[in-house]
């Protein structure tokens, strides 16, 4: 019995489209082959998990799947005639008879006889923020399915013949009627010796076996622009899997996780930054060094500053990908109160006190919500 796809997923039944995204991006790096210690347990688990997202990212499946279950997305179904609850349709299994209504005919149709596209691959990186913001460059190593060298991606042996497959007359399916209680049925399936193409090599190639690709592993170099937020896609155009009879290869889409920063947190273009300040600096005002991703950067810090405030210095926030203005550098400063004093340093804060320094000039938290409420 297949695992539940919420289960494999580690999701609800009831979680959000953004809910299961997030679950899989979490597993698609935890368990891929490239990082797995065990590599065959690794591909079999990330096929699981790219399988159970394939039907649960997509609305349509997913309401088949939460009301058919399996049989909605695979056609599989119990073949034991007179067992189970729909032992009454003659000896069908449900997944027969929904194939015969939802997926067989659409299953078996026909595949083109010309050239057919690659699919699309897709690869999972996590960068720094730095990485983000200067760019960067990353190489990938992962595996696809390349034209067979041999054949060329005909799958025929080189010199020998391509025939119309004499099982399904070229057509590439196979029909078969049948009886239930439902009345006649006729149902298609891909025709199992030439799966579908309507071609048939006399002598399949040695190398691919007929398939006319074969599994290669490829190491790229991504090149990540500055400006790049989580979540950004890059489109490797012809890095996908090889095409059929000719046909132009797929695409590789490679998306790029953000990981968090130590002192930074971004918004956008704006990022945001905590810096501690004197006592004194606060009250006298003054200049501190705030180190930015783009370098040092000189803040200005008026007397009377209190903690809390936040001040903006434009340009040196994130770099933008479509070429736009910088974004801005929100410093948040914060006045750090000293835990050991030496005597002379008391006897200076006792000075200051005795000279009115310990008064407090903001009115109460009381005071400005009585204002607040004051009729006029």
């Amino acid at each position: 019995m297949p695992a539940d796809y919420y289960d494999v997923l580690g999701v609800p039944r009831a979680a959000s489209d953004d809910e299961i995204k997030r679950a899989y991006r979490q597993l698609a790096r935890r368990h891929h082959p490239d990082v797995a210690k065990d590599k065959s347990a690794g591909d079999a688990r990330f096929k699981e998990i790219n399988e159970a997202y394939e039907v649960l990212s997509d609305p349509q499946k997913r309401r088949m799947y939460d009301r058919y279950g399996h049989a909605a997305t695979s056609g599989a179904a119990s073949r034991g005639a007179g067992s189970g609850p729909f032992s009454g349709f003659g000896g069908e299994g449900f997944g027969d008879i929904f194939d015969m209504f939802f997926g067989a005919s659409q299953q078996a149709q026909r595949r083109p006889a010309g050239p057919q596209r690659g699919a699309d691959l897709r690869y999972d990186i996590e960068i720094s923020l730095e990485e983000a913001f200067h760019g960067a460059e990353h190489p990938i190593v992962f595996t696809h399915l390349a034209a067979c060298e041999r054949c060329a991606g005909s799958g025929a042996e080189p010199g020998t013949l391509i025939t119309s497959c004499d099982r399904c007359g070229g057509s590439g399916v196979m029909r078969t009627s049948r009886q239930t209680a439902l009345g006649s049925f006729v149902t298609q399936t891909t025709c199992t010796k030439c799966n579908g193409e309507g071609v048939h090599s006399q002598t399949p190639c040695e190398l691919c076996r007929g398939r006319g690709r074969v599994e290669r592993r490829r190491t790229l170099t991504v090149k990540i622009p500055p400006g790049v937020d989580d979540g950004s896609r890059i489109r490797l155009s012809g890095n996908g899997e090889a095409g059929l009879r000719g046909g132009p290869p797929g695409d590789l889409y490679v998306y790029l996780t953000v990981l968090p920063h130590p002192r930074f947190r971004r918004d956008g273009p704006d990022l945001y930054v905590d810096v501690p300040i004197s006592f004194p600096q606060a009250a006298l005002g003054g200049t501190v060094d705030v180190e930015a991703l783009d370098g040092p950067v000189q803040l200005t810090i008026p007397a009377g500053t209190q903690n809390g405030v936040t001040y903006r210095v434009p340009g040196h926030g994130m770099p933008s990908v479509r070429g736009a203005a910088r974004g801005t550098l929100q410093v948040t400063v914060h006045v750090v109160v000293p835990t050991k004093l030496s005597r002379r340093e008391r006897e200076l804060l006792e000075q200051f006190a005795e000279e009115g320094g310990d008064r407090i000039e903001d009115r109460s938290f009381f005071e400005r919500v009585k204002d607040a409420f004051k009729v006029e």
